[in-house]
């Protein structure tokens, strides 16, 4: 695999491939992705009736299969997809299917270097996940919200342990769920069990649980925090101290608690999406301080500005220092940088990037059906038919830009300032 460090950062433009001469080869093509280099396009292309393959640059895979989805690069630049072969489904990697074959497989995760694929599982009715090909021992009756832990190496879920009937009341309010960690259940059960996270040295497990009728908390590894609430969202980990935080429900408003403890002395009519900074231990949520006016609240203190619409995508730059998001007002699509919001407005934004020296921000956006890429509120003079997100070069003085039109995919590296000039 090659590091970003060793892509092609020659500044200039090459044409990949022309997938309009596709369309004479196969009957039609599905949506069309890159490699995160830009060195690849591919496509799931159909053959004939039930006969489906991949083409990455014109050339197919060796094996036809029955039915294709979720074709994804994974982010080592490898090719996946979900595959059928004689009514049997399973992962491909390249066009190289596991061994393992399934009733169905969903859910695909990657880890962020690429080298981990995982996937969701079921056979013969039961239902578990897979992590590079290795299946979890124990399967279970009903499992939901699939979980990839932040290095790849870990897999856990919901899971129904005890079965019930339509009408057996009882059993569901006594608890009949928990979460299992590479398919080894917690102890303890739950009346519910949703979304969960897997800390960052992968020893522990949280989610959040359904105690009752009425309460809710976030369970550690199968014990509840000693705290209830009206309601909890999904939790996070603290990526150096291994706490556990969550938004949690009381008294009608929202706070953001930690292990328990609410932390912040604010308290707002939604909070979500919590986030802690890798390098800096900042601390920030998407809040609603009123009613339908959505913002971004860093360490407790909401920005000033907000949105009526939604706030959404908010990513930490590289030192934790600066948060953007996308934001939209009256249908129309902003971009907001440390509480400050471009003049551009688009028809539609996508997460925003930082550059590695945390000086730059650049955005995938559509206007008027074209797309293109805007930097530091300053859009870059081509619209294109499809444009994938940027990248910037290890120095962030360069920007891949990874362009179709006209049928031509492009693969671009420019200067910074040429956007910004």
């Amino acid at each position: 695999m090659l590091t970003r460090i060793e892509w092609d950062w020659e500044p200039g433009s090459r044409e990949i491939a022309n997938i309009s001469q596709w369309q004479k080869k196969f009957n039609w093509i599905e949506e069309p992705y890159v490699s995160p280099n830009g060195e690849k396009i591919a496509a799931i292309v159909n053959l004939a009736e039930g006969e489906f393959n991949v083409c990455v640059n014109g050339d197919t895979w060796e094996t036809v299969f029955d039915k294709i989805w979720y074709l994804r690069f994974a982010p080592d630049g490898r090719l996946a997809a979900l595959v059928s072969e004689a009514g049997e489904w399973t992962v491909a990697v390249d066009g190289i299917t596991w061994d393992n074959k399934f009733g169905y497989v969903w859910n695909m995760m990657f880890s962020p270097d690429g080298k981990n694929i995982a996937v969701a599982v079921q056979q013969d009715m039961t239902y578990g996940m897979a992590l590079n090909n290795i299946v979890w021992k124990e399967t279970f009756s009903n499992m939901t919200n699939p979980t990839l832990s932040p290095d790849g190496t870990r897999t856990a879920a919901a899971v129904q342990v005890v079965g019930f009937g339509e009408g057996e009341i009882h059993k569901f309010q006594k608890g009949a769920f928990t979460a299992a960690l590479d398919g080894k259940t917690w102890d303890t059960q739950f009346v519910n069990v949703w979304k969960m996270a897997i800390s960052p040295d992968g020893q522990k497990t949280a989610a959040e649980v359904r105690l009752n009728l009425y309460d809710y908390t976030i369970a550690v590894n199968g014990k509840p925090w000693e705290q209830t609430f009206g309601c909890v969202w999904e939790p996070v980990f603290h990526p150096q101290s291994m706490a556990v935080i969550a938004p949690v429900r009381k008294n009608g408003k929202w706070f953001l608690a930690q292990d328990g403890q609410i932390i912040w002395d604010r308290k707002f009519v939604q909070l979500w999406h919590p986030m802690v900074s890798e390098n800096s231990n900042k601390l920030a949520a998407i809040v609603a301080a009123k009613y339908g006016k959505w913002t971004i609240a860093v360490d407790g203190k909401p920005w000033s500005v907000s949105f009526g619409d939604l706030l959404t995508d908010a990513v930490f730059s590289p030192d934790g220092n600066r948060i953007a998001a996308a934001g939209k007002n009256d249908e129309r699509w902003l971009m907001v940088v440390d509480g400050v919001v471009w003049q551009n407005t688009f028809d539609m934004a996508w997460q925003p990037v930082f550059s590695p020296n945390n000086d730059d921000v650049a955005v995938k956006i559509e206007r008027d059906g074209k797309y293109s890429i805007a930097v530091n509120d300053r859009i870059w003079d081509q619209a294109c038919d499809a444009i994938w997100d940027p990248v910037f070069s290890p120095e962030g003085d360069k920007i891949l830009l990874r362009t179709l039109q006209d049928g031509i995919y492009t693969r671009r590296v420019i200067s910074v300032e040429e956007i910004l000039r």
